[in-house]
């Protein structure tokens, strides 16, 4: 069931440019089944290649099975030097695939779907792999995931873009760690090196225990430009409250 589900998806968005947001965040591969939650995420971007601009999100999601998280987000976007506006619609679908230590990761596969307000961007697909391995203390998260738009007014192409998390566990109420993003553009043929952007940073992660199933969880990262094509500086955050 849980591998249909993925390949029915998957080819919905192949039958599927899609852009980079600053307040995107790296996906896990865990789903806990009942879990419900309201997620905030901001992100501020400034300088180098990529423009200037803010970006926030506020969604809701539930795991209604023990391998499939879903979320349901509205984007609001505010460029530098206009006013905020609506961006667009998400619908997030999160699958797990194998049991924590089971196997040499632990993996999943995501897949989004957004709905931009400017319907002439088409329908946005993002869908990809998620590997998370730990080493004692240490825990490592790579995800590349493949990014297209359909039905758009200008055609599209398929763009690889990643996202990487390196995170001590020091405690669970604040730990340190690593984050990047990048994108090289076309999957199967890579952009050249100054046109590809590339931003990564030290982020720090924590938890506030709230009592039964309630809890805060947090994340924030201050990202540098690692190429010509990218923000030179990022400030992300999420934020979510767990119930």
């Amino acid at each position: 069931m849980k591998r249909n589900c993925c390949l029915a998806f998957a080819a919905l968005a192949c039958a599927a440019n899609a852009h980079a947001d600053p307040d995107d965040y790296v996906h896990l591969p865990a789903v806990e089944y009942g879990e419900r939650e309201i997620d905030f995420k901001f992100g501020s971007q400034h300088g180098g290649g990529d423009e200037s601009r803010a970006n926030t999100s506020i969604g809701f999601g539930y795991s209604p099975t023990q391998w499939w998280f879903t979320e349901f987000y509205g984007k609001w976007e505010h460029p530098s030097g206009e006013s905020t506006r609506f961006d667009e619609f998400e619908w997030e679908n999160k699958f797990q695939l194998t049991e924590p230590g089971q196997y040499w990761a632990d993996a999943g596969f995501l897949i989004e779907i957004e709905r931009p307000s400017d319907h002439a961007e088409g329908w946005e697909f993002k869908l990809g792999p998620l590997f998370q391995k730990d080493f004692g203390i240490w825990q490592v998260n790579f995800n590349p995931l493949f990014e297209r738009a359909v039905h758009a007014a200008e055609p599209q192409v398929t763009e690889l873009h990643y996202e990487w998390q390196v995170k001590y566990r020091w405690r669970e109420e604040l730990e340190f760690g690593a984050q990047g993003f990048g994108n090289l553009g076309e999957w199967d043929h890579w952009a050249p090196g100054s046109e590809q952007e590339h931003k990564l940073g030290p982020a720090i992660f924590g938890k506030v225990l709230l009592g039964g199933r309630n809890t805060i969880v947090w994340n924030a990262a201050w990202l540098f430009g690692a190429s010509d094509a990218a923000a030179r500086n990022t400030f992300r955050l999420q934020t979510e409250y767990e119930f």
